[in-house]
């Protein structure tokens, strides 16, 4: 019998005893560093977080069944169940007063996250689908994990998609790459993941044969664990926002030495002489000499020279983590790192060039052939109006308001519905107290929600979502060697419905449900998004097998046609054949459309401009620790933060802390103890753990811990979720990505008796069973 599947953005696994009370999840066979996360997945204790029957907050249903009810603001309300019959016809009878009454601009597609990695019951193409039948939404743009280079890019050398698929494969990097210079690591971590799902984890293999072969490694980062090659590196301990800094002490050091390759710059390049003139002060009256770059970041003036010396004369690869760019001028780095590897002149040749990043996803470095996906049609959205994603605080405080975003000038628009299927706000955004603030503003808001996530305990109705081990699905991911058949694996939770059927039922009481549905059921569905699939592959060429050969198979390989990746290969060789995407056709080391846009914190080229918050800053001195918010190593953003595996790894039930032991020491804390973090903006409750292995005056707390605020007013997060404490403004006004990297905090001994942690818990007046 052939194996039955199952897929998450982190991992292909088999299934084992499906559809029993002992489905077990085991990795992939040919997996060679499986990610433990999916197996927990499975486990029934997560079930007691479950979304069962649908539910609604009591004083908004009493409002709309004309009863008294103490009006109770969002996150503080009970909930009561209701039949799915009713929560149809609320959510429909909703949805058309808002929109008939306010128009579709009123209406907010919410849906940003990692929701599910199947193509078919994928929601934020299922609320998207749907809402486009209904007349449109407002919607966001670009992501809070690269908001600013994903606008910046583009302009530069070409989009983040593109060169995220075309990143030089690790056995090329193995075969050519002498010297490897990474600004934030190459975290395994972050790689466990990739849109969609892996099959084949290649980042720690891909580090350790760079090693075997004698590359050397510099970490550039505040943290020293966020690089593992199996052997030894070189670790250059940061401050925390100066890497643009360290960037322009480099390319002065190639400058004035003459070590750059003017060729190279003159022949695929355009901008260099404005970027020169900067180095060398004429702009701004202070030279970025290696010297200079000392004073910010705290590297040694002779280590940056030595170091520019050494990229020059190897093979070298620059790769920047996607964490430096959130941060305030986070499209500054990026802008830099292009710049440097520009005046390097190594570009497009075996394991030389930049990377943006390795590390951020299993994708980059992928050797295996890249084909077209199935995709479900979310049809045409006849609403204009958007948001950069991480304004979304901002649009509900202030509708009518205007922003810029690459340049043009957009106006934010009056949100009174706010419909959310996949993903967490209150895990991804920023000054979460902010936020909560604003969720107050809209008239209605409901999720589909498979837990009792925040977002599920801050909104309107509840509708219960199954997970992917509940349904059928196509587990498809780019430049990965299989498509797998997502076979159910379980019974359904309780009342749970996929995203589809729940669509499906509000599409048939607001008589859009042929639009919607097109006469097909989910699995009608599957089944119709995988021929028009094998119908794709045939005109490419690849010969693959029919619907019914393909649940028997399970999985089909996609053959790898053993050509190298080198990204931008054919560009370097024949750049009037192979012009880029930017405006010139060439790369921009200076922008003259970007400089056109007059914005005063996005110039027309690299710079440093110090951040609103960081330790050089006056703020330092009330708030002196610099703290970093990376992704968890235990789930994917906030996924699964009630899985035994993410569980594991907390202290006391809190998200664990990282501090340098002379910060620990100076403020009478111990390693395990529970301690408080705190700024003007909030404060959260984390357990400490005391470690070499981070900066002096740099702390670190990982996201995704389910935002779990006291009952009372005194802002206290008792779960440690850092986004109580983040910042909340824009990269820039060019591209409005977020700043989370930008934060500075202080650290106490919590003395207290320890709350209670609700996270996990069910709502008032809702039970578990």
């Amino acid at each position: 019998m052939s194996p039955h599947y199952m897929a998450y953005h982190w991992g292909l696994y088999e299934v084992e005893n499906g559809m029993t009370d002992r489905a077990r999840l085991t990795p992939y066979r040919h997996d060679p560093d499986p990610s433990p996360i999916g197996p927990a997945a499975l486990d029934e204790s997560v079930d007691r977080a479950r979304v069962r029957r649908p539910a609604v907050r009591k004083s908004w249903l009493a409002a709309q069944r004309g009863a008294q009810s103490e009006a109770l603001p969002r996150g503080k309300d009970r909930f009561v169940e209701v039949s799915w019959e009713e929560a149809i016809d609320l959510v429909a009878r909703e949805l058309t007063r808002v929109t008939e009454k306010y128009g579709s601009e009123s209406v907010f597609g919410g849906s940003y996250g990692w929701s599910s990695a199947g193509r078919f019951h994928h929601a934020q193409s299922q609320v998207h689908r749907f809402l486009n039948l209904t007349g449109g939404y407002v919607s966001h743009v670009g992501s809070y994990s690269m908001g600013a280079a994903r606008a910046l890019m583009q302009y530069l050398v070409a989009p983040m998609d593109q060169l995220m698929a075309e990143h030089t494969d690790w056995q090329t990097l193995a075969e050519h790459t002498e010297l490897f210079v990474t600004f934030g690591g190459v975290p395994a971590k972050n790689a466990q993941i990739s849109a969609g799902g892996t099959v084949n984890h290649r980042i720690p293999g891909g580090l350790r044969a760079m090693q075997e072969a004698g590359c050397r490694f510099v970490n550039v980062s505040p943290v020293r664990d966020d690089l593992e090659t199996g052997g030894a590196f070189e670790w250059w301990a940061i401050r925390p926002n100066t890497d643009t800094a360290l960037i322009l002490g480099i390319a002065h050091t190639l400058l004035v030495e003459g070590r750059f390759d003017a060729d190279f710059v003159e022949s695929h390049c355009v901008g260099f002489r404005q970027f020169q003139r900067y180095l060398q002060g004429e702009l701004d009256g202070e030279v970025k000499s290696a010297a200079w770059s000392e004073s910010i970041t705290g590297i040694r003036e002779a280590d940056v020279v030595a170091l520019a010396r050494d990229m020059a004369s190897h093979r070298t690869m620059i790769n920047m983590a996607w964490s430096l760019q959130r941060a305030h001028h986070g499209e500054q780095p990026y802008w830099a790192l292009v710049a440097l590897a520009a005046m390097l002149g190594q570009i497009g040749l075996p394991g030389g060039g930049f990377g943006v990043c390795y590390g951020a996803e299993n994708l980059m470095g992928s050797p295996h052939r890249q084909v077209r996906g199935p995709r479900f049609s979310q049809g045409i959205n006849r609403v204009s109006a958007f948001i950069p994603v991480a304004r979304i605080t901002d649009m509900l405080l202030e509708p009518g308001a205007t922003f810029t975003y690459q340049g043009g000038e957009h106006r934010y628009p009056d949100i009174r519905l706010i419909y959310w299927a996949g993903g967490n706000p209150f895990h991804h955004h920023q000054d979460l107290n902010r936020l909560v603030r604003a969720w107050q503003k809209p008239e209605t808001i409901i999720v589909n929600e498979p837990f009792w996530t925040p977002l599920a305990k801050m909104a309107d109705i509840v509708l219960p979502a199954t997970l992917p081990s509940e349904r059928n699905d196509i587990f498809f991911a780019k430049r990965e060697p299989a498509v797998a058949y997502m076979k159910q694996a379980r019974a359904v939770v309780g009342e749970a419905r996929n995203d589809y059927d729940i669509f499906a039922a509000i599409a048939e009481r607001m008589e859009i449900a042929e639009a919607f549905s097109e006469g097909r059921d989910a699995d009608g569905w599957v089944r119709h998004l995988y021929e028009e699939w094998q119908v794709a592959m045939t005109e490419d060429g690849l010969d693959v097998p029919d619907f019914e050969s393909f649940i028997e198979q399970g999985l089909v390989e996609i053959p790898d046609d053993g050509k190298p990746v080198i990204m931008l290969e054919a560009f370097r060789q024949d750049p009037l054949t192979y012009p880029l995407a930017t405006p010139s056709g060439r790369i921009e080391i200076s922008s003259e459309t970007i400089a056109g846009y007059g914005l005063e914190d996005c110039p027309g080229y690299p710079c440093w401009m110090p951040p609103a918050e960081w330790l050089g800053a006056p703020e330092a001195e009330r708030w002196p620790l610099h703290m970093i918010s990376d992704q968890p190593a235990r789930r994917l953003h906030s996924q699964f933060d009630n899985s035994p595996h993410s569980l594991a790894g907390k202290i006391q039930g809190r998200e664990p802390v990282c501090m340098h032991p002379d910060d620990a020491r100076a403020r009478g804390l111990s390693d395990g103890d529970v301690v408080k973090l705190h700024n003007a903006r909030g404060s959260c409750l984390a357990g400490l753990v005391v470690t070499d292995g981070i900066r002096p005056g740099v702390v670190k707390l990982s996201t995704g811990a389910w935002f779990d605020p006291t009952s009372d007013d005194t802002a206290l997060e008792r779960h440690g979720n850092p986004n109580v404490l983040t910042l909340d403004i824009p990269t820039s006004s060019f591209a409005q990505g977020c700043s989370a990297q930008t934060c500075l905090v202080e650290i106490s001994a919590w003395s207290e008796p320890l709350p209670d942690i609700r996270a996990h818990d069910p709502p008032d007046g809702i039970s578990n069973r």
